[in-house]
C-alpha cells in the first residue's frame, strides 16, 4: 500500500526538493500544503503538476480549523514539517512574522497531529510519525574548533534562529507530554537546485550571471558547513523510517567553507562554465557585516552515521558544480519565481 505524507512548506527550497523526490523517486503519495509566502513557489513542482501522487493544497498553518480538518481527511501516515520563515536577514527587518510561523503554526500542527494521533489505532498508530524540520542555527556560535552535537546547548542569536528554538522545545515537549511521535533534524546550510536566491549561493549565481558586485559580509570568513539538499531528503527520509522516537538527529554534508571560499568556488566555475572577457572574482564587493552574524557553524552528523547508516553522497565540489549548471539551465525559473518582493537587495542592515 502506498504511504501518504503530508507535507508542510513543500513549495519552498527544501521542501520542493523532497516533494518531488517523494512522488517521482518513491512513489509516495504527498499531500503538500504551502501559503505560497515570497519563498514558496508552485515553478518548482510543474512537472508534478498533473502528478495521481500529488496534491497541493493552499494554506497555512496557522489555520488551526484547516489543518484539523486537512489531517483527518487524508489521514496521513506522517507529517514532514518544513514549513518556516527561514532568512535571517528577514527576520533582522521583521521579527514578528518569524514568530506567528515559526511558533504559533508549529504549535498549532502539533495540536492538529496529536488529536488525530490520539485517535488511530493498531498498526496505523504505531506507525505514524512527525518529523520536525530545524536547522543547526538554534545552537548559536561556535569558536575556531569543535561542532555542533545533538546535545549542544541552545544559545540562537538572530529572531529567525530563536523561532525555531522554540519550535524545537515544543515539539519535544509534545513527545515528553503527550507521547506524540516525533523526530527532530537539525541541519546545516542548504544548496541545490530551486533555492530562493536571496541566500548566498543562489545569490551570488545570479549577480555575477548579471555582472553586478557580488557582497560579502565583513570579513567573509564566516564559516558554514554546506549540504546538498538531496542528501538533506535522504537524510529526513532514513529518520522517518528508522530513528528513534522523541530523538534529534543532526544532518550535516562535512563541507565546511568560508563565505568567502564559497564566492571564488561559484565564480571560478562561473569563469569555466561561462567564460566572459573579466573573471567573475572582480566583482566581489565587501560590505558591512551582518548584526549578530555567527562566525562558524559546523556539524557533527556521526549520530545519523552510527544509528541509521546515512552519510553525505556530494561533495561540495559536486553538489556546487550541479548546482549552478541548473540555474544556468533554468533562468526562467529564477525571473519567475522574483515575483517583485524581492530583487536583490541587501536585508537585514
Amino acid at each position: 500500500m502506498t504511504e501518504k505524507w503530508l507535507v508542510t512548506g513543500g513549495a519552498g527550497f527544501i521542501g520542493g526538493n523532497f516533494v518531488l523526490r517523494q512522488v517521482l523517486k518513491n512513489n509516495r503519495q504527498i499531500i503538500n500544503l504551502d501559503k505560497l509566502s515570497y519563498a514558496g513557489n508552485l515553478d518548482t513542482l510543474q512537472s508534478i503538476a498533473e502528478h495521481p501522487n500529488h496534491r497541493f493544497v493552499h494554506g497555512d498553518i496557522n489555520d488551526a480549523a484547516l489543518l484539523s480538518e486537512l489531517i483527518d481527511k487524508e489521514q496521513p501516515d506522517a507529517i514532514v514539517h518544513f514549513a518556516a520563515e527561514s532568512h535571517v536577514d528577514r527576520s533582522i527587518e521583521g521579527p514578528e512574522v518569524f514568530i506567528q510561523t515559526n511558533v504559533m503554526g508549529t504549535f498549532n500542527l502539533l495540536q492538529s497531529a496529536l488529536t488525530y494521533f490520539q485517535g488511530l489505532k493498531g498498526d496505523k498508530k504505531g506507525g505514524f510519525r512527525f518529523l520536525h524540520v530545524s536547522t543547526d542555527e538554534v545552537y548559536g556560535s561556535l569558536g575556531e574548533t569543535g561542532a555542533f552535537t545533538e546535545t549542544t546547548p541552545y544559545a540562537p542569536n538572530s529572531p529567525y534562529s530563536a523561532s525555531k528554538a522554540g519550535s524545537d522545545h515544543l515539539v519535544r515537549a509534545y513527545f515528553h507530554t503527550f507521547g506524540l511521535p516525533v523526530l527532530t533534524t537539525n541541519c546545516s546550510n542548504n544548496y541545490g537546485p530551486y533555492q530562493f536566491p536571496e541566500k548566498l549561493i543562489p545569490l551570488m549565481i545570479e549577480k555575477a550571471l548579471q555582472g553586478a558586485a557580488l557582497p560579502v559580509y565583513g570579513d567573509g570568513k564566516n564559516v558554514r558547513d554546506w549540504l546538498f539538499v538531496e542528501d538533506h531528503c535522504r537524510a529526513i527520509e532514513t529518520v522517518i523510517e528508522k530513528g528513534r522516537l522523541g530523538e534529534v538527529y543532526n544532518v550535516g554534508g562535512n563541507e565546511e567553507k568560508q563565505n568567502i571560499e564559497i564566492v571564488h568556488t561559484i565564480c571560478d566555475l562561473l569563469d569555466e562554465m561561462c567564460p566572459s572577457e573579466k573573471s567573475k572574482r572582480e566583482l566581489i564587493t565587501y560590505v558591512k557585516d551582518r548584526p549578530g552574524h555567527d562566525r562558524r557553524y559546523a556539524i557533527d552528523a556521526s549520530k545519523l552515521l552510527k544509528e541509521l547508516n546515512w552519510q553525505p553522497r556530494e561533495t561540495f565540489e559536486s553538489g556546487i558544480r550541479h548546482t549552478i549548471q541548473w540555474y544556468l539551465d533554468n533562468p526562467e525559473w529564477v525571473e519567475r519565481v522574483k515575483d517583485g518582493s524581492y530583487q536583490g537587495q541587501r536585508l537585514g542592515v
